[in-house]
């Protein structure tokens, strides 16, 4: 129970932290333009929600009574799936939007899910195709570039 109660207050404490911080730079985007909800729109609600649903974690582990041993390891598996999308965060300036969701995706395949690496090559590569042919081609929206020009 100590175990469960401590890494929901961890969670919930990084969870209004960056709740917080989206909606701080989100603040500084427009909220709408001529046609509609502007590039600040999305993130201040995706900000408030992250808050709101932070809260929400913080009040459950104050009020729940004691559950007795079930749920008490904290899971290595949400664990690594949260780093690799930190680390994909991370690199996203550096290598560009669609090799970091390529290596994110990746990841999460070969080492969380345990698949072939030639699955997790196909997904990766399909879905950096699929995110350039409707984001960059359809919707004309650029995609972050890293350091090398794509």
């Amino acid at each position: 129970m100590v175990i469960r109660r401590k890494a929901e207050l961890v969670t919930g404490a990084i969870l209004a932290s960056f709740g917080s911080f989206v909606i701080y730079e989100a603040r500084g985007l427009p909220y709408s333009s001529e046609f509609g909800p502007g590039p600040g729109f999305f993130p201040l609600w995706v900000g408030i929600g992250i808050a709101l649903g932070s809260v929400v974690l913080l009040c459950g582990s104050f009020l729940q009574g004691d559950t007795g041993s079930e749920g008490t390891e904290i899971s290595t598996r949400a664990l690594g799936a949260w780093s690799g999308f930190v680390l994909s965060l991370v690199l996203l300036p550096l290598v560009g939007f669609g090799l970091s969701l390529g290596l994110l995706t990746a990841f999460l395949i070969v080492v969380l899910d345990r698949r072939s690496p030639w699955a997790a090559l196909a997904v990766a590569l399909g879905l950096a195709f699929g995110f350039h042919l409707i984001f960059v081609i359809a919707l004309g929206v650029s995609l972050p570039v890293g350091l090398f020009g794509f």
